[in-house]
């Protein structure tokens, strides 16, 4: 049987080594990594996207991306043709961004945020992956690796200033109800994960591996 080839794609400033727990078959699936790459200068989102397709070398690919990668491989699958795309512990519009958020852009308070102090891992920490950190710093410390200031300041203004308000009814949302970045309160349309947080791709990634499989193959929401 052909494999199906599963391309995951990390959140903001991790590596695809977050992925390390999530255990699908290789029998039937075919799993590449994707990582970040430095944003080209004045790279819009979606000259971005059109780039990281580039490395989709298969049809029909599955997408799967976490946070802001759950961003990235919505705009991605508008220069492929995928059978799937499941995001993790993501948004599907700017409309399910918080308020804290919707006022940023508005406010332009983004462009305030000293992105040289959120080099340290602490403060990346909970800025990729939510408030819930003390006792987990070492692990962060391993999956956060992207760590340049051009990178962040750059996915800091695409997250915030994302522009699509139309939901593609294709894509699978996977989420937390524990999630502190987005809060499942402005969300809808999601299978939810008892106890998620916003790093469940860790820490839930038992509940993942036995409902991923049954996801890609048969699109169940």
């Amino acid at each position: 049987m052909k494999k199906i080839p599963v391309y995951c794609m990390p959140g903001l400033a991790a590596s695809s080594s977050i992925f390390e727990r999530i255990d699908l078959s290789k029998e039937t699936f075919e799993v590449i990594l994707l990582e970040w790459e430095i944003p080209l200068p004045e790279e819009t989102l979606v000259n971005y996207a059109r780039r990281m397709s580039l490395k989709v070398e298969h049809p029909n690919p599955v997408l799967i991306g976490v946070s802001f990668g759950g961003i990235l491989v919505q705009e991605m699958a508008t220069f492929l043709k995928p059978f799937r795309v499941i995001i993790i512990s993501s948004v599907k519009s700017n409309l399910e961004f918080p308020r804290r958020m919707k006022v940023a852009k508005t406010t332009k308070a983004y462009k305030l945020i000293p992105t040289s102090l959120i080099l340290n891992v602490e403060n990346l920490a909970k800025f990729s992956f939510g408030d819930k950190i003390k006792s987990r710093l070492k692990l962060y410390e391993k999956f956060l690796s992207v760590r340049d200031i051009g990178y962040l300041d750059w996915a800091i203004e695409q997250i915030i200033l994302w522009e699509r308000t139309v939901v593609d009814a294709n894509v699978i949302h996977i989420h937390g109800d524990q999630d502190d970045v987005f809060p499942v309160k402005y969300l809808s349309n999601y299978i939810v994960v008892p106890g998620g947080n916003h790093a469940m791709i860790l820490f839930r990634f038992r509940w993942l591996n036995e409902h991923l499989p049954e996801i890609i193959l048969h699109g169940k929401k």
